[in-house]
């Protein structure tokens, strides 16, 4: 029913144009970015043609016998059209496991979208994965998001903490530079955890030059001085918090108290939710309660980000 094909270089363009018009697809899956770190993924990325109409998209990459779907990026999952069914993505699954094991593959591991970055309702993925697959849930990591049109209540603590800021002259604005940010990101991942960024400088500020629109940092300023910062990805209908931190005099002032209390006021008018990201360890799921603790004060709630696995 299906044709299968494997996503080549000269196809950015067609791949670019379907992303742009899925129901479920966010920036994070145009070419452009996909492939800033392509030397670190051996891409298997695959498009599913029906009658000779492309009708769906897996970005993926291969490590070993295994297809990945994607660890180079937040979520992965299946990109699909207006008029994808269960009955027809259902059928989809079934033909991409026959296809996957004739090309040798033995095991997937499969990232969903989650359904807030979804256009419209995007899941007939998910019953495959159970229905066809007999998928296993072996991963799920746990994120706060705030829903614009019914925000919550923040805690006492965060509310003084804006207003703290504020006394102390605490000015936010949009950065173009992402230099003095990434310093004082450097150093507390390096001094908290012993790791970098995930972007370097360089690849951040390509990134930026790429889709402005998208990728935007917000700073907060003291008598000239950046204390602090977060770097946003603007999806259709999510602002999702990339990176945020504070240098520890930052911290003591809570600017990020003011900075998130400037942006929840001054959302798009598309975006319906804001999306402080993951509270689990990458590695492990493993929650972290204080920072959970933290993202819930500003009346953000938990959505899920999954990784299935079966084999083939």
């Amino acid at each position: 029913m299906f044709q299968i094909t494997p996503y080549h270089s000269s196809e950015y363009e067609k791949w670019n144009a379907f992303v742009e018009r899925s129901k479920n697809a966010t920036f994070l899956f145009d070419r452009h970015y996909m492939d800033y770190h392509a030397d670190r993924f051996q891409d298997a990325s695959l498009m599913f043609y029906l009658e000779g109409r492309l009708v769906a998209l897996l970005p993926a990459h291969k490590d070993g016998d295994t297809l990945c779907s994607h660890n180079g990026l937040t979520y992965g999952g299946l990109i699909m059209d207006e008029k994808a069914t269960a009955e027809r993505i259902s059928v989809l699954f079934a033909e991409m496991n026959d296809y996957l094991r004739n090309q040798g593959y033995r095991k997937v591991f499969y990232k969903p979208v989650p359904w807030i970055y979804h256009q419209y309702a995007a899941e007939e993925d998910l019953y495959a994965l159970y229905n066809v697959c007999k998928a296993q849930l072996v991963g799920r990591d746990v994120a706060a998001v705030a829903c614009k049109n019914h925000l919550l209540p923040w805690r006492n603590i965060r509310k003084q903490g804006a207003k703290k800021a504020i006394q102390h002259g605490c000015v936010i604005r949009e950065e173009e530079n992402y230099s003095d940010f990434w310093d004082i990101l450097t150093e507390n991942l390096q001094t908290k955890y012993g790791v970098s960024p995930v972007h370097t400088l360089d690849e951040i500020h390509l990134l930026h030059h790429l889709f402005p629109k998208q990728i935007r940092l917000f700073v907060a300023e003291i008598n000239g001085r950046v204390m602090g910062g977060t770097v946003l990805y603007m999806t259709r209908n999510v602002v999702h918090v990339q990176y945020i931190s504070a240098s520890a005099e930052g911290k003591r002032l809570h600017v990020l108290d003011c900075i998130f209390d400037f942006l929840l006021e001054n959302l798009p008018q598309e975006c319906h939710y804001f999306d402080f990201g993951k509270s689990t360890a990458t590695d492990s799921c493993l929650l972290n309660a204080s920072l959970a603790y933290q993202k819930e004060g500003f009346g953000a709630r938990s959505i899920c980000y999954d990784t299935y696995q079966w084999n083939l």
